[in-house]
């Protein structure tokens, strides 16, 4: 974890040198809640959190693009990014220690299974994060509070937050404490719902190209946008999905594939 730890903190340097100008120009001051302040203490277990950071994490994109608010903000969405990737790693880390006998297939389907939007959202809302988004004015607020997507980015970002702000175990010890020990944690392993990787599964023992995936459609507002994705294989279409997130679009499209090709096969 110290060879780890010292990679990742040359990485977070990385990124606070990559800050341009313009980053400058958002809000300064704290907006948080004494409520949120004292929810975000209790929540990372840690003195001293830089709130302007935690404040972004927790930044909806509908703030962004209201025309009530006053000055230049920053959404989660940079966060949601970084974090996605720490998430990924430490629980790949988690996966490959404590299942030695697991080969890479099942790795992969066990982590795909953790960090989809599904199940981030599930982490999130036993946090009750979502009382706790900063939104729009004009935004439908109990839609976002609720909606898978908007609790998957925002519990992504809080990790990004966690580490930029307190190091790599920190977020760790989060990632443990709130996923691994989550009560849900070995259901979710268990479940069968990764449709992506069981099509590419019989892509390849078929001998037939990888599934590729397209976006046919992209509505809505910026904070609110809706994909529909398809799949096809060798030039035909197996399946289409509609979700808030490509990524969940793509689970939802696969996983029409799959039921298409067991009834074919039945």
């Amino acid at each position: 974890m110290l060879a780890l730890e010292k990679f990742w903190q040359k990485l977070r340097n990385l990124v606070d040198l990559g800050a341009d100008e313009s980053e400058k120009s958002y809000r300064t001051e704290c907006a948080l809640s004494d409520e949120t302040v004292a929810y975000l203490q209790q929540l990372i277990g840690e003195p001293g959190i830089n709130l302007l950071l935690f404040q972004t994490a927790l930044t909806h994109r509908s703030v962004v693009h209201d025309p009530a608010t006053p000055c230049p903000i920053e959404s989660n969405q940079r966060l949601e990014f970084l974090g996605d990737s720490i998430l990924g790693m430490l629980v790949s880390e988690y996966l490959f220690k404590s299942f030695p006998e697991s080969a890479e297939g099942e790795l992969s389907s066990n982590r795909a299974k953790i960090v989809n939007s599904k199940s981030l959202a599930g982490f999130a809302r036993s946090l009750q994060l979502g009382n706790h988004l900063i939104l729009g004015e004009s935004a439908n607020h109990h839609k976002i509070r609720s909606s898978e997507s908007a609790l998957a980015d925002a519990f992504e970002s809080l990790i990004g937050a966690i580490y930029l702000d307190k190091g790599i175990k920190a977020a760790y010890d989060f990632v443990i404490h709130h996923i691994i020990e989550h009560v849900n944690f070995k259901t979710i392993v268990a479940a069968e719902h990764n449709y992506k990787s069981r099509l590419i599964e019989h892509t390849q023992s078929n001998h037939l190209p990888p599934p590729l995936y397209t976006v046919i459609t992209e509505i809505g507002a910026e904070h609110e946008k809706s994909f529909t994705v398809s799949v096809s294989c060798s030039d035909q279409i197996l399946g289409t999905g509609t979700a808030q997130r490509k990524r969940d679009a793509e689970q939802l499209a696969a996983k029409e594939a799959m039921e298409r090709i067991h009834l074919t096969l039945s």
